[in-house]
């Protein structure tokens, strides 16, 4: 059985979108590039065939693993009242440590971007904050050791 893919709304359509170019744009034009490679005679030589058909194989990987990630897709809801820290929350957390504050945003591995604050609900910062309300201190367990964030606010 697969295991379910967290996605927002906006990134569940980025992925709709994505298959939709791939299916209909990138198909096409890869089936363009065979055509004319084959013209150009012995195929077992044939460098411009070789990339085409390997170019061919890596859209269709693309597409079959979008498709299992839509097929398996559950939408992050709105945050719910409760105040706890969920899939979809913006959360800024203080790091005594280093005396940082930051802001980050709880999301499923497949949207997770560190250059947006967009952590995944696996990560270490992502999996010691869900569940944890205002004013929390958590541990995170991270490969580098542990350290301690407090939550300051949940946007």
């Amino acid at each position: 059985m697969e295991s379910k893919v967290f996605l927002t709304k906006e990134g569940k359509e980025e992925l709709e979108k994505r298959l939709e170019f791939l299916r209909v744009t990138k198909r096409a034009e890869i089936t363009e590039r065979i055509k004319v490679a084959r013209e150009f005679g012995d195929l077992s030589e044939n460098a411009e065939y070789d990339a085409a058909k390997n170019e061919q194989a890596m859209i269709e990987g693309e597409i079959l693993e979008i498709e299992t990630k839509l097929k398996y897709a559950v939408i992050i809801q709105e945050n719910d009242k409760t105040g706890a820290i969920s899939l979809g929350s913006k959360v800024e957390i203080y790091d005594k440590k280093f005396n940082e504050t930051a802001i980050y945003e709880i999301v499923g591995t497949t949207e997770a971007d560190v250059l947006q604050n967009r952590i995944s609900n696996e990560s270490p910062v992502g999996n010691a904050l869900l569940g944890k309300k205002v004013g929390d201190k958590v541990t995170v367990n991270a490969p580098s050791g542990a350290y301690v964030l407090e939550i300051k606010n949940i946007l």
